[in-house]
């Protein structure tokens, strides 16, 4: 008798997502495995879970077509290749990192300049204050007290912990993208699309409430296969020149209050809405995904958070969510000094999996009719990617040309290279300047 075949933890991960998605029983004969994994290095398994992420956007869509794992590695890590004017980009603040307390670690997060701000004065430090200071006033205080004092700032700042199996087995218990379905008075209204779109995605309206990187990957995803993807941002709060344009493929980017009429106008004509601000924050504004699809009968509502909808309030980053996890240890380099993915994987992770979760409740949408919410948080991805087999220490780096996987665009007159895009047959519009468009389908 042939024993069951034991699927790779890439199969095992796509046959979950499969499963809370409403999508076939048995991904077997869909999924095979890449000719190589994908180049992330890591004792956890990063390869697995980056391969599973793509391929679950390949299964909703339909694309069979094998996905190169060195392209999946590059768009990863996408700032290793990315370039504006032929410069990279400062993409890590001197004030983010790992810091040495009286009796541990923290990690801080300071790309953003009102970030860096608190957490300096959380410090008890002027503006300006060099990095020696920052290791100076840290290593005074306990990992607890100097969180403490940073988040009293709203400061960012996390203890590194050593992971938690139990509280991870109990997040495994509950789903990786949680879906929910409430009946209507149906699909909303066929209208015709504001713009001339291909692929499977044309025609619809994506509305996206979303920064930093998980959710505009998520987003770019959707455009990348179609959708009109008119990403709104608060004309107050700024984002890295970069960041915007590494993410921005194929959307069109607008500045706008959530409170001004015209918001309220591009709801009312939305299919999606994506979410990837403080849950806290979102509710607020009457932006929450129950108000969203009780406003709007017919919405589908994608929200993202670092924490998950038990921390409604906190803020969150993909290095702070793999330092307070145990991430951060398991990866160390020394057994010492913690350590990190060889990326931004949670974010990227989160993406690709939300963008494949928006295009199965579309055809959910199609075929049953009424809202859809699907959630998910970086603080469930890492207790996925916790649960998955590890190695005692990560493989060797496997070379090969990133240039290969990039592409170049012309932004009103900036030269800009990014990642190539990792779904076979698709290619990138190019990214468009922030604020750029009028906020109107």
């Amino acid at each position: 008798m042939t024993a069951p075949r034991i699927p790779s933890p890439a199969t095992a991960l796509l046959q979950r997502v499969s499963s809370e998605l409403g999508g076939p029983d048995d991904v077997r004969e869909f999924e095979t495995q890449p000719p190589h994994p994908v180049p992330l290095p890591s004792r956890l398994a990063t390869a697995d879970l980056a391969w599973a992420s793509v391929r679950a956007v390949c299964l909703m869509t339909g694309i069979r077509d094998m996905p190169d794992p060195d392209r999946i590695s590059t768009a990863y890590r996408s700032d290793r290749v990315l370039s504006v004017d032929g410069i990279a980009p400062d993409v890590w603040s001197a004030y983010s990192g790992f810091w040495r307390s009286a009796d541990g670690w923290v990690r801080t997060h300071g790309n953003y300049p009102h970030h860096a701000a608190r957490l300096l004065a959380g410090l008890g430090l002027g503006a300006g204050a060099g990095v020696d200071e920052v290791r100076a006033a840290i290593l005074q205080c306990t990992t607890a007290e100097a969180v403490g004092l940073i988040t009293a700032e709203r400061g960012l700042a996390v203890p590194v912990r050593p992971e938690d199996p139990r509280l991870d087995a109990r997040s495994r218990t509950t789903p990786l993208l949680d879906v929910a379905h409430e009946n209507t008075d149906g699909p909303r209204d066929a209208r015709p699309a504001s713009h001339v779109g291909r692929g499977p995605l044309a025609g619809i309206r994506v509305l996206d409430l979303t920064r930093v990187i998980a959710g505009p990957v998520c987003t770019r995803t959707l455009a990348l296969l179609g959708a009109d993807v008119l990403r709104v941002d608060p004309p107050e709060l700024a984002e890295p020149e970069w960041q915007h344009l590494d993410t921005g493929h194929g959307k069109r980017s607008a500045l706008l209050d959530a409170r001004d009429e015209r918001f309220r106008e591009l709801l009312n004509a939305a299919d999606v809405v994506v979410l990837g601000y403080r849950p806290s924050s979102l509710d607020r504004l009457g932006l929450s995904a129950s108000a969203l699809t009780e406003d709007h009968p017919g919405l589908i509502v994608a929200q993202l958070s670092a924490w998950g909808m038990d921390e409604p309030d906190r803020a969150g980053f993909d290095s702070l969510v793999q330092a307070e996890s145990g991430i951060s240890l398991i990866e160390s380099p020394d057994g010492d000094r913690p350590g990190a993915l060889p990326a931004q994987a949670l974010d990227h992770s989160a993406g690709y999996l939300l963008a494949a979760a928006v295009i199965a409740l579309l055809r959910r949408r199609r075929q049953e009719g009424g809202s859809w919410t699907v959630r998910t948080s970086l603080r469930r991805v890492a207790a996925e990617l916790l649960g998955m087999p590890r190695t005692l220490e990560p493989v060797s780096e496997r070379e090969f040309v990133t240039g290969d996987h990039s592409a170049a665009f012309d932004v009103d007159g900036r030269e800009l290279t990014t990642a190539a895009p990792v779904l076979p047959g698709f290619e990138f519009v190019a990214p468009r300047r922030r604020g750029s468009d009028q906020p109107r389908w």
